[in-house]
């Protein structure tokens, strides 16, 4: 699989993991189409880039057949990152009772059914597409988190949607392989993103030491490079791969 003069789409593109994401493509010769609800960082991206932005939120089938469609005619499609996601924090209950329904709801719509919307659209684009040397058309990257296997008190919704995204994996893989097309995941630990990099200096710091090694937070260039790896390796496909600096995240 080649990145460069192919068309990805990466969503939650206009930040973090995405935005490094985009920006790898970029350098390596692809055209990147970036989906985000978040517009006016995404338009600065995608034209800092020369690739496209189109506004998105990903639990839309609208929305996602605008964003295929627009990398579609931009070229040969050959790839989703999917980025997108929400993470919040609440107790299955608390001191202000039971956990809202709708905040859990939100964030499987989100991490999970946005997650399988984009990969179900992009998947049928790339299926139409000529096969390359052993038989490739595409390849869809989705991420999950090491709160899939380590869900912290608070992550009850979090955990258990990113799980969710781990379990698709080896399905999704195995439905796409007669059209050539590879599905995995990448599983971060703690990363620099934007949520992360707003807290506290020493919080970060405390966060980074968790990690056994390197005993940092992870840069969003390092998933960039994993997800470049994933893409240019035939071999990849049906594998959930923890991105974390063998940490095994404590109950808080």
């Amino acid at each position: 699989m080649q990145i460069q003069d192919n068309v990805f789409i990466v969503t939650g593109g206009a930040s973090g993991l995405g935005a490094a994401t985009a920006r790898m493509i970029t350098d390596a010769g692809g055209k990147v189409v970036i989906a985000d609800v978040q517009a006016e960082a995404g338009a600065a991206l995608a034209a800092e880039l020369n690739g496209q932005f189109v506004k998105c939120d990903v639990t839309s089938e609208a929305d996602g057949q605008a964003v295929v469609a627009a990398a579609v005619a931009l070229g040969t499609l050959r790839g989703l990152v999917n980025c997108a996601g929400v993470a919040p924090a609440v107790k299955t209950v608390g001191k202000d009772g039971p956990h809202p329904l709708d905040v859990f709801q939100r964030a499987v719509n989100i991490n999970l059914v946005g997650t399988f919307n984009m990969s179900r659209l992009a998947a049928e684009a790339m299926g139409n597409t000529e096969a390359g040397e052993y038989g490739e058309r595409g390849i869809i990257i989705n991420t999950a988190s090491v709160a899939a296997f380590d869900g912290q008190i608070g992550q009850a919704a979090y955990g258990s949607s990113k799980a969710a995204v781990a379990g698709m994996t080896l399905p999704m893989a195995r439905d796409l392989a007669r059209s050539g097309i590879r599905v995995m995941t990448i599983a971060p630990g703690i990363f620099e993103t934007p949520m992360l990099m707003g807290m506290p200096q020493e919080v970060r710091d405390s966060l980074g030491k968790m990690v056994p090694f390197p005993p940092r937070l992870g840069m969003p260039k390092e998933y960039a490079h994993l997800a470049k790896a994933i893409i240019e390796n035939v071999m990849l496909n049906g594998e959930t791969i923890r991105l974390d600096g063998a940490i095994r995240m404590q109950p808080k």
